[in-house]
C-alpha cells in the first residue's frame, strides 16, 4: 500500500492554527474525522494522549509523530500538519517541533496498512526529504515529495530488515527496537541505528517488535557471537534469550536522539551483564496472551457504545415520568415506554454478552467470539435463584469471556492436528461446535452459585447507608484519579455500570463526578496559578475544562505525565471528596457517561441537580488549590 492513500490532501493542513501540543493534537484529529477516518473524535484524542503519556512523539530534528491503534479509527489514516514556527512539543532534543504526523491505526490494522505507515517513519529520518516536506508550497507538493520518496524507495528492502556487515569490523553487535503501538518510533530506531552503523563501520543486525509482528528475527547463534545488544524498548520484549550477554536497556526514542552513544557503548561492551529474573516468566505465562487487562478492555470498549447509549435513552424516558413507561401507569407516554424498550430491553441487555464475547475474542481471535457471546447470554438468564431476573450480570459475564477465550484456545490447539484435508472445517464447524458446547455446559452449572454471590455483593451495597456510603464514595472516587483512565479507574467505573444494570443509580453518578475532578480541578488551577504553570500548560489547561465537563478523565495525563507527583495526589484528594459528598447527598444517575451534558438527567430535580453541581465543583477547588500550593513558582512566566 502506498503511503499517499493513507495521506490524502483532506488530511493535510499546512498551516496549523495551534500553538501547543495539546492544540496540534486537537486540530490534527479533529482534520481526520472531518475526513470522515474516525467514528469517535474524543475516542480516538483519548488512546493518543494515553500514547503520550507512555512517552513523547516528538523525536527531534523538529518532527512529532503522535500516533495509536484505537478502535475509534474508521480506517486507517495519517494526518499532516506544519506549523512554520515550530512550538514547543516535549521532543527529545527540546527543540520546537515543525512537522506533525499523526497516524491512525485501526485495532485490526492488515500488514499492508502498517506497513505504509512504518515506512513513512523511516523516510521521515531523510534530512533532505524532511526539508522538502517543510519547503511545500501546497498539498499537492507535499503528496509529490512522499510519491517520489517511494518510488526511490522501491526494489530495494526496507533499511530496518537488512543486516548490515562491514568487513573492516568483526564486532556483531545486536539491537531490539519496540514501542507500545509498533507503528513508528520502532522503525525509526531501527532506521537511525542501521544508518550510524553504516557510516561507523560497525555489523550489526536490529530486530523489530512492531504491530506487524517480529521482523529480521536475532537468531541463538547470532545472540551466542554478539559482542553486546541494544534493548531500545519501550515496551514488553522477549529478555530471557539475552542472558549472560552485555545488554543496554533504554527508551526507544534514545535510540533516535542518542544513536552514536548507544553504539559507541556496545561496541565498548560498555554495559552491565544482563541476569535473567525467571520468576518474571511464570508471572507472565499466567496473564494469558496479551494480558488480563487487555482482555479486560477489549471487552468494556465495545460495550461502552450499548452502555452509553441505552443509558441515556433510559434516562430521557424519565422525563415523561418515574413510571412513564409502565402501561398500567397514569403516566404512561408510548414515546417514553419505545425508548425505554430500546434503552433497557435491547441495548442494555446486550452489554453483558457484548463484554464477554469481546474479552473471548482478544484472547483466541474471532473463534472465541461465538462462545464468549453464549457464554454471556448464559450468564444473565439462566439464574437458578429465585428472583434474580438478571442472573450473575458482569461477574458472570467477566467469568464467561475468560472461560470461552481460553477454552477455545485449548480447541483450537486440540484440532491443530487434522489433516491438512479437514483444515477447512475449523472455523466453521469444529471450533464453534465445541466451544460453544464446553462453554455453555460450565456457564450452566456454575452460574446459579454466580448469581447468589453477585446478587448478595449487589444486596449489600445496597443496604450500605450513612457513613459507610460514603467512605465508599470516598473509595471510588480516589480510584477515578490515581491513574488517569487507567485500569484502577476502569475498575470502579465497570463497577459504577454493574451497579446501574442492577437499578442502583448512586454509584455511576458517584464515579461520573469524581471523574471529571481532575482535568476540571487542574485547568482551574491554571487559571488560579498562573506563575506556576508555563504558557503551554495554560493553554492546555483551556481544552481541560471541555475535557473534564465531558468525563474525559484522560484530559490530565499531559498534566500528571510531566509533575506526577504533584498532579497525582492532587487529583486523587479532589476526586475522593467529590465522591464522598455525592453519596451523602445521596445522589443518582441514570445516564453512564456524558458529564456535564447529562446532569439534568440527575434523580431527584433541580435540587439534587444543583447538589450534585455543588459536589464536582467542591472536589475541583480541592484539587486546584492543593495543586497550586504545592507547585513551585516558574522562573519566568511565560
Amino acid at each position: 500500500m502506498k503511503i499517499i492513500q493513507l495521506l490524502t490532501e483532506e488530511t493535510i493542513i499546512l498551516n496549523l492554527d495551534a500553538t501547543s501540543k495539546q492544540q496540534v493534537l486537537e486540530e490534527l484529529t479533529g482534520q481526520l474525522e472531518q475526513a470522515g477516518k474516525l467514528v469517535d473524535r474524543q475516542a480516538f484524542l483519548k488512546d493518543i494522549l494515553a500514547r503520550e503519556s507512555q512517552s513523547t512523539t516528538g523525536i527531534g530534528e523538529g518532527i512529532a509523530i503522535p500516533h495509536a491503534k484505537s478502535v475509534a479509527v474508521k480506517a486507517p489514516a495519517i494526518a499532516f500538519g506544519r506549523s512554520e514556527h515550530g512550538l514547543d512539543y516535549e521532543s527529545l532534543d527540546g527543540q520546537p517541533a515543525h512537522l506533525f504526523f499523526m497516524i491512525a491505526a485501526t485495532e485490526g490494522a492488515n500488514d499492508d496498512h502498517l506497513e505504509a505507515l512504518s515506512r513513512l517513519a523511516t523516510f521521515l529520518m531523510d534530512e533532505k526529504f524532511r526539508s522538502r516536506i517543510l519547503a511545500a508550497n501546497s498539498k499537492q507538493e507535499v503528496l509529490q515529495a512522499i510519491t517520489d520518496k517511494e518510488t526511490e524507495d522501491e526494489g530495494s528492502e526496507q533499511a530496518i530488515e537488512e543486516k548490515v556487515e562491514v568487513e573492516s569490523s568483526s564486532k556483531m553487535i545486536l539491537a531490539v527496537t519496540a514501542c507500545p503501538t509498533g507503528i513508528a518510533h520502532t522503525y525509526m530506531a531501527a532506521e537511525k541505528l542501521n544508518e550510524r552503523a553504516k557510516e561507523l563501520g560497525i555489523t550489526l543486525k536490529v530486530e523489530t517488535n512492531g504491530s506487524s509482528g517480529v521482523k529480521n528475527r536475532l537468531t541463538d547463534e547470532e545472540i551466542k557471537e554478539a559482542e553486546a545488544i541494544i534493548v531500545a524498548a519501550d515496551t514488553k520484549v522477549d529478555m530471557a534469550r539475552f542472558d549472560g550477554k552485555p545488554v543496554i536497556q533504554t527508551a526507544v526514542g534514545k535510540a533516535i536522539y542518542e544513536t552514536d552513544n548507544l553504539l559507541n557503548r556496545a561496541v565498548n561492551k560498555d554495559a552491565p551483564v544482563y541476569k535473567h529474573d525467571k520468576s518474571k516468566d511464570e508471572a507472565s505465562s499466567n496473564e494469558g496472551k496479551g494480558g488480563f487487562y487487555k482482555h479486560l478492555m477489549n471487552g468494556v470498549s465495545n460495550m461502552l457504545p450499548f452502555v452509553v447509549g441505552g443509558g441515556i435513552l433510559i434516562a430521557i424516558s424519565f422525563f415523561w415520568g418515574i413510571n412513564a413507561s409502565n402501561p398500567e401507569s397514569p403516566e404512561y407516554n408510548e414515546f417514553a415506554a419505545m425508548l425505554n424498550t430500546i434503552g433497557g430491553g435491547n441495548a442494555f441487555f446486550l452489554m453483558v454478552p457484548v463484554l464477554a464475547g469481546f474479552i473471548a475474542m482478544s484472547i483466541a481471535e474471532r473463534p472465541g467470539f461465538a462462545p464468549g457471546m453464549v457464554g454471556g447470554l448464559i450468564a444473565i438468564t439462566v439464574t437458578g435463584v429465585e428472583g434474580a431476573s438478571g442472573g450473575s450480570g458482569f461477574l458472570g459475564g467477566l467469568i464467561a469471556g475468560f472461560l470461552a477465550g481460553y477454552v477455545t484456545l485449548l480447541v483450537k490447539k486440540v484440532f491443530s492436528r487434522l489433516p491438512n484435508s479437514l483444515e477447512g472445517l475449523n472455523p466453521v464447524l469444529f471450533f464453534p461446535v465445541f466451544s460453544i458446547a464446553i462453554t455453555g455446559i460450565i456457564m450452566m452449572l456454575v452460574n446459579p452459585e454466580l448469581t447468589k454471590v453477585y446478587t448478595g455483593i449487589s444486596s449489600f451495597l445496597e443496604s450500605l447507608g450513612g457513613t459507610n456510603l460514603v467512605l465508599v464514595g470516598l473509595l471510588l472516587g480516589g480510584m477515578m484519579a490515581i491513574d488517569m483512565g487507567g485500569p484502577v479507574n476502569k475498575a470502579a467505573y465497570t463497577f459504577g455500570i454493574a451497579m446501574l444494570d442492577a437499578q442502583n443509580f448512586n454509584f455511576i453518578a458517584t464515579v461520573m463526578a469524581a471523574g471529571m475532578v481532575p482535568p476540571l480541578g487542574v485547568a482551574i488551577s491554571t487559571t488560579l496559578f498562573k506563575n506556576k504553570f508555563t504558557k503551554p500548560e495554560r493553554e492546555a489547561g483551556k481544552t481541560a475544562y471541555v475535557l473534564g465537563a465531558s468525563f474525559i478523565t484522560e484530559g490530565v495525563i499531559p498534566f500528571a505525565a510531566a509533575d506526577p507527583a504533584r498532579v497525582i495526589p492532587a487529583s486523587v484528594a479532589g476526586a475522593a471528596v467529590t465522591g464522598a459528598l455525592v453519596m451523602l447527598f445521596d445522589i443518582g444517575l441514570r445516564a453512564p457517561h456524558g458529564g456535564i451534558f447529562v446532569i439534568g438527567l440527575v434523580d431527584g430535580g433541580a435540587a439534587n441537580i444543583l447538589m450534585y453541581a455543588i459536589a464536582i465543583l467542591v472536589g475541583s477547588f480541592i484539587t486546584a488549590i492543593i495543586l497550586g500550593l504545592l507547585k513551585k513558582k516558574i522562573a519566568v512566566a511565560a
